[in-house]
């Protein structure tokens, strides 16, 4: 893997090293951790980035309005990567399980499963958006602008719904492999080309909201073109060669291997459901606390998102690297692995949120061309309140990572669903209802990071995730939890 003295990476193996010091880490185990995360966060950063960015150009370009429409767009293409990330999960559990237990053979074959499935599945979804984009967005708004904005945008970008889905697939196959270096050259490498098209599609060509819908969709088809010659090769120019190489033309829809994909992965659907269709009644009440709350909120949640990257590298570390320990058999390092890394991705979250809590005012104002607008108090006091529910996440996204590996995927669901839809979302309807106001806006995002989080530990420690890998690891017979 290529070393690189990138900030990003020098950061988490500072903090790792310091965790080392202090006794609370393995220093194998950090290097380990350290080498699969920094490449996942550098690719959440970009992505997270880009979708600020998207926000920020097409604000700047034409006003909060469009602000609006592509903030009320952006729970439908996120349900691009609840499907996409779903089977991802089925994906990296079944690769890592496999490439641990030396079976190269059964990695192919669950990487050609995990495609056939996700294009299944993401398909209707391209027509459904295409077809009834405005009817969509309007279920959220009706202000007659922003339902605008959010139809050109939504029909655009569902073109790229599939592309985007199948490049989840792309990069959980690296990452079980113990190569979190090429997926990171690939996706940040298309997040950042997405950029630059739509700066020239949006002040280039005058294009908009469809510029930026535009940019998103040719990045991501760039992104899936180059995954799959990689994989179909077994190298990548520039790179090297890739531990396992895909034969494009074996068997597809192997009836096993789909069956454990549809087992592992539906409960991970469910639960990156739970994001997606909750940000749908959170932006509905969001509108109801007054002009300026609903910018304000799709512009900290933007900045939520790159807050949360290290989570995502932390989740995927872990589940490679507990993946691989069970493939092997050897429970008792899995279960090392799993402490380990909550340990460290929560270090690593107090650090983050910290700094966004100094930069907060600056961050905001990158979003809006008038300093006084009424959305940014509220945008910058709501980044602030999520810099402390964040460090949450760390717990809740370090303790799904082992359970996600073991294919112990149902519990992570329901965490997520009893955080969001029973404490979250109640607690925000009650603040834009009742005396409590804006106060409820900050506790709901408390509440989804901090319920998970308990539940998710308590699962982890109990153990039974160790039980329930025995029936997907190769040649072994299926386990109940």
């Amino acid at each position: 893997m290529p070393s690189l003295p990138n900030p990003i990476r020098l950061l988490v193996a500072a903090v790792g090293l310091l965790l080392v010091r202090f006794g609370v880490l393995d220093r194998e185990r950090a290097r380990r951790t350290t080498d699969l995360a920094w490449p996942r966060i550098v690719t959440g950063i970009a992505r997270m980035s880009k979708n600020a960015v998207d926000v920020a150009m097409v604000g700047i370009a034409l006003g909060g309005a469009a602000i609006g429409g592509v903030g009320l767009a952006g729970p439908y293409w996120g349900l691009a990567f609840s499907v996409g990330g779903g089977i991802a999960a089925g994906t990296i559990a079944l690769v890592s399980q496999r490439f641990g237990g030396d079976s190269l053979d059964g990695v192919g074959q669950a990487v050609r499963s995990s495609a056939a499935v996700v294009v299944l599945l993401t398909l209707p979804l391209v027509v459904v958006f295409w077809t009834f984009a405005p009817d969509l967005v309007g279920l959220l708004s009706s202000e007659a602008p922003v339902v605008a904005y959010g139809a050109d945008y939504l029909r655009v970008v569902s073109l790229g719904v599939p592309f985007a889905a199948l490049n989840l697939i792309g990069s959980r196959v690296f990452i079980g492999v113990d190569d979190a270096w090429t997926p990171m050259v690939l996706r940040a490498g298309g997040a950042l080309s997405n950029i630059a098209i739509n700066a020239v599609l949006i002040f280039g060509f005058d294009l908009g909201v469809v510029g930026a819908a535009l940019g998103t969709v040719l990045s991501n088809a760039l992104v899936t073109a180059v995954f799959a010659g990689t994989l179909a090769n077994g190298r990548l120019p520039g790179v090297g060669e890739f531990p396992v190489q895909v034969d494009p033309f074996g068997t597809y829809l192997d009836r096993d291997v789909v069956g454990q994909l549809v087992s592992i992965g539906l409960p991970v659907i469910g639960r990156n459901g739970v994001w997606t269709v909750a940000e749908f009644p959170m932006l509905a009440i969001a509108g109801l606390f007054g002009p300026g709350v609903l910018p304000a909120f799709v512009i900290a949640r933007r900045i939520w998102g790159i807050m949360n990257t290290p989570g995502w590298g932390f989740g995927l570390a872990a589940s490679s690297l507990v993946g691989q320990e069970l493939g092997r058999g050897d429970e008792d390092s899995a279960e090392s692995y799993a402490r380990e890394i909550i340990r460290f991705a929560v270090a690593v979250y107090v650090l983050s949120g910290a700094i966004v809590f100094v930069l907060a005012d600056p961050v905001v104002l990158a979003f809006v061309d008038d300093p006084t607008a009424p959305s940014v108090p509220v945008a910058t006091d709501l980044v602030r309140v999520a810099c402390l529910a964040i460090v949450f996440q760390g717990i809740s996204g370090g303790a799904a990572g082992p359970l996600d590996a073991s294919g112990d995927t149902r519990w992570p669901f329901a965490s997520q669903f009893v955080g969001m839809f029973c404490c979250s979302i109640p607690v925000a309807y009650l603040g834009a209802t009742t005396s409590l106001g804006i106060a409820g806006l900050y506790l709901a995002f408390v509440a989804e990071t901090a319920i998970p989080a308990a539940l998710n530990y308590y699962r982890m420690r109990s153990n039974v995730w160790k039980r329930v890998s025995r029936g997907y690891r190769p040649g072994a017979t299926p386990a109940d939890d």
